[in-house]
């Protein structure tokens, strides 16, 4: 394969099936910024909503991650929602409207997404999807066609994506 094509090659993409109040979702985060870290663009990181009916604001967290992924802010938005999962708990919505102003976001428009529910069909359309292909907990990781259990215990679980990702690469002839 020449170079030229290689540069061409479709980048390995980790899905991350994530619920913004959840607690281990939130330790995946050194995981997630260490991967980021490790293969900055040669890694697409993918968020996928799994809401999970114990958690009773996962829903619209899930679609204010969306409203925040169209302001362009997607991730940012999503590591300082998971850092405060016990004020969500407590105060709910609110939390998700703050975090918005505070990362200079257009809460208004934030508020307006909750209230007409544009993002639904994709919250919607991902839990479907993760219960179709076997998640039952998050954080749950799909990279190369291997589905890995994070809610359980998140032991090993980074080396183990490091090895699908590096052997991807190498079969795109991108090396590592």
């Amino acid at each position: 394969m020449s170079d030229s094509s290689s540069a061409h090659a479709p980048v390995p993409v980790l899905d991350v099936w994530c619920e913004l109040q959840c607690p281990d979702c939130r330790t995946a985060l050194d995981d997630l910024r260490a991967l980021r870290a490790r293969y900055g663009d040669r890694l697409e990181l993918r968020l996928r909503h799994f809401p999970l009916e114990k958690h009773p604001h996962s829903f619209a967290a899930a679609q204010a991650a969306e409203e925040a992924a169209e302001q362009g802010q997607g991730w940012p938005y999503v590591e300082a929602v998971l850092g405060r999962v016990e004020q969500l708990a407590r105060e709910g919505e609110p939390v998700l409207i703050e975090v918005a102003r505070e990362l200079g976001l257009d809460a208004e428009e934030f508020d307006t997404a909750l209230i007409d529910g544009r993002h639904i069909l994709i919250v919607d359309a991902d839990h479907a999807e993760g219960k179709a292909i076997g998640v039952t907990g998050t954080p749950t990781y799909v990279v190369g066609g291997e589905l890995l259990d994070g809610g359980k215990s998140q032991e090993g679980l980074r080396e183990r994506i490091e090895e699908i990702v590096d052997r991807l690469l190498a079969e795109a002839g991108q090396g590592s």
